[in-house]
């Protein structure tokens, strides 16, 4: 595979995912950890991905708010935006994670809505808070270099004390197969709790991401009561997930 060839398939990988591991990207190209490496310090020095322990992560999941990084896919994420917010309601309690399709819902939500939302990610936390008739609770503990939503043993006993009645999350990997998965395990931690603390769970997630899977579970997909995705239920591509027990928008 040429050179240009694997470095197209990295940065798929990378905005499909928001972050790549080497040893992944070896495995899936039959290539060496130390081709991968220097693939990856090429594309970072061009300035198209930031590197990081043991793999790399894009620049537009690093920094939403930079107008000269293009977020991936971002009318679809607008589209899946505009569709969560049909699950909000009045005096509702919310739990959000991070990343850039929570940053396009957040900047969607009503001015007239009344509701109060905790979320594990300063970046969401800081696009909600403009909102006036929203009481804004941010989670607090580690904040994850790579993924930019706080961590730890803080965090999880934080959100074994509150029930909320919706909680919304983004997915790295699902499939009928393996569920929600995830490719960071202090991450699977905290979504974990955050799954136990609310009483509804949406994911959303670009289309493109479904049927892929990472790899360590976050969740069976019997535990998901929504799945929001840019195309409409009855699209073929989400067929293998329209006999589940859970309601696609």
């Amino acid at each position: 595979m040429l050179k240009e060839e694997r470095q197209a398939f990295i940065m798929r990988q990378i905005n499909l995912h928001n972050k790549v591991l080497s040893t992944d990207i070896s495995t899936m190209l039959s290539i060496s950890e130390d081709t991968v490496r220097r693939d990856l310090k090429e594309m970072a020095e061009d300035g198209r991905i930031l590197k990081v322990h043991g793999g790399a992560i894009g620049r537009s999941f690093h920094y939403p708010f930079n107008a000269e990084n293009m977020v991936y896919a971002q009318e679809a994420k607008q589209q899946i935006a505009e569709k969560a917010i049909r699950l909000l309601k009045n005096d509702m309690v919310i739990l959000t994670g991070g990343g850039t399709t929570m940053i396009e819902l957040a900047k969607r939500i009503p001015e007239n809505l009344r509701a109060t939302f905790f979320t594990i990610s300063p970046l969401v936390a800081l696009q909600l808070v403009e909102h006036t008739n929203l009481t804004v609770i941010s989670i607090g503990g580690q904040l994850s270099k790579s993924s930019h939503v706080h961590i730890g043993a803080s965090v999880i006993n934080q959100l074994a004390d509150i029930k909320v009645d919706l909680c919304l999350l983004g997915a790295n990997g699902f499939s009928v197969q393996n569920g929600m998965t995830d490719s960071d395990w202090e991450v699977v931690q905290v979504k974990r709790a955050m799954i136990k603390a609310a009483k509804k769970l949406a994911i959303l997630s670009i289309a493109e991401k479904l049927n892929s899977s990472q790899r360590m579970k976050v969740c069976d997909l019997n535990l998901i009561n929504y799945l929001i995705t840019e195309l409409p239920p009855a699209h073929h591509v989400l067929s293998t997930f329209q006999h589940l027990d859970l309601e696609l928008f």
